[in-house]
């Protein structure tokens, strides 16, 4: 059994109408999130517009969606900045989190020796377990494995890493590499298959938010070793892959109009992230049709 669970959501985060946090709908959202099948949530992740809430709007955020669930909640405190790290920690400390997501700091583009400086401040500052987020692409500085695999084995309670990276190879060696508690999650939603056949335990997702039924049942058939059933799985999900981002649209922009359609108001993205493309919210239902109508498949 994973640490966090085998599926979890980086949660969006819901504005209401004047462009402010919605509380309660995060908690509602939450609590259905739980139902559809996800075993874990993440708050204030890149896909909850980390960079455009506030520090006190992220402590709120995860004091109420603490309270509304009772499955690990791992909470996005990663920042440029190392200071700004510890105060978000605090902040998800006092609210219950039962984990930490800790992106690599982006824009500055550290040294692997600031980034394992970084690393183990935040570590010696906090009992909680800490699950490294490692994604270059949005951050600007890959976390090199021999800093992943020295952070896993000298700080204790660096127990997690959510691999957006998206090299499967680079992932392989780096599992191997690693001490038997250290546990890896897919942080791409369409490389969770090929990284469970290198050793990850799971994923943080995305098109989870509409699928994580579906996969909930890939990953459980993987790992019963019912590979031919798991490829059949991802095959159904990868017109979802392909909606929940890209260029035009890209991520948390989709899910937030397939979450509307799903008849949650969750609101616009906040600038500079917005706005929704004309015809979206169209290509999300087409998307949602056509996966529930191969839902009896799982």
């Amino acid at each position: 059994m994973a640490r966090f669970g085998a599926v979890l959501t980086a949660m969006i985060t819901p504005f209401d109408r004047g462009g402010e946090v919605d509380l309660g709908l995060a908690a509602e959202l939450a609590r259905w999130l739980v139902e559809q099948g996800n075993e874990g949530i993440v708050v204030a992740g890149t896909t909850g517009e980390s960079p455009t809430i506030t520090h006190e709007e992220q402590g709120r955020l995860f004091a109420a969606v603490r309270a509304a669930v009772d499955v690990p909640m791992v909470a996005g405190v990663g920042s440029n900045s190392t200071r700004e790290t510890l105060e978000l920690m605090s902040a998800a400390e006092a609210a219950g989190a039962d984990g930490l997501l800790v992106v690599c700091p982006y824009y500055n583009r550290p040294s692997q020796a600031g980034l394992l400086a970084h690393y183990r401040t935040v570590a010696a500052a906090t009992e909680l377990p800490i699950m490294i987020y490692d994604i270059p692409v949005r951050t600007g500085r890959k976390i090199d494995t021999a800093t992943l695999v020295e952070l896993a084995r000298t700080v204790p309670n660096i127990v997690a890493l959510k691999d957006a990276a998206a090299d499967p190879v680079e992932t392989a060696k780096l599992i191997a590499q690693m001490p038997e508690h250290f546990e890896v999650y897919s942080g791409d939603d369409s490389l969770t298959l090929p990284f469970l056949a290198v050793g990850a335990v799971g994923l943080v997702g995305v098109c989870t938010h509409w699928a994580a039924t579906e996969m909930g049942a890939m990953i459980a058939a993987y790992k019963r070793g019912e590979v031919e059933r798991a490829r059949r799985l991802n095959a159904l999900l990868l017109e979802s892959y392909d909606f929940e981002t890209g260029p035009i649209a890209p991520n948390p922009v989709p899910t937030k109009a397939m979450l509307r359609t799903l008849g949650f108001e969750v609101g616009e993205c906040r600038l500079p992230m917005g706005p929704t493309p004309e015809g979206l919210e169209d290509r999300a239902r087409q998307v949602h049709a056509r996966l529930m109508a191969v839902r009896s498949a799982v």
